[in-house]
């Protein structure tokens, strides 16, 4: 079995889930229940990412990862077990989906000549405001 997107498919071994007791909805029940499911997954040693995925991955969501480079997801947003463990799958498909395409370079360029005119036009603005501030000096007053 395999967590698929686009383009990359994350074997189900390489992920590894733990599960505790949820703060999250259950009344009474949740006191005896483990239905808080981590996802803990390996991203330094796995084999599903191409090495540029792996980078942006790893820059993007560095804050979510240990310092062996595990990343940890958990949910507790439901009252089933099963159903958080699809949760934190979800949310590891989405994350992947996030950085699965490079960016796109930005191309450097110059200002238009509107652009360039307007903002010269704004400076000799400027210019003559502050030219207007000065005292007018009488001759003879000197």
């Amino acid at each position: 079995m395999k967590m698929r997107t686009d383009t990359i498919i994350v074997p189900l071994r390489e992920l590894r889930f733990d599960f505790v007791r949820s703060s999250g909805p259950g009344g009474q029940n949740v006191n005896k229940v483990n239905s808080k499911a981590v996802l803990r997954w390996d991203v330094v040693a796995s084999s599903a990412l191409p090495e540029g995925v792996r980078a942006r991955f790893m820059a993007r969501f560095s804050n979510r990862m240990d310092s062996h480079g595990e990343l940890l997801i958990s949910s507790d947003r439901f009252r089933e077990q099963r159903r958080n463990v699809d949760d934190c799958i979800d949310k590891l498909r989405s994350m992947l989906l996030e950085v699965a395409r490079p960016p796109k370079v930005r191309k450097p360029s110059r200002p238009g000549r509107a652009a360039r005119e307007r903002r010269l036009a704004r400076k000799r603005a400027v210019a003559e405001k502050k030219r207007r501030r000065t005292r007018v000096s009488r001759h003879g007053d000197d």
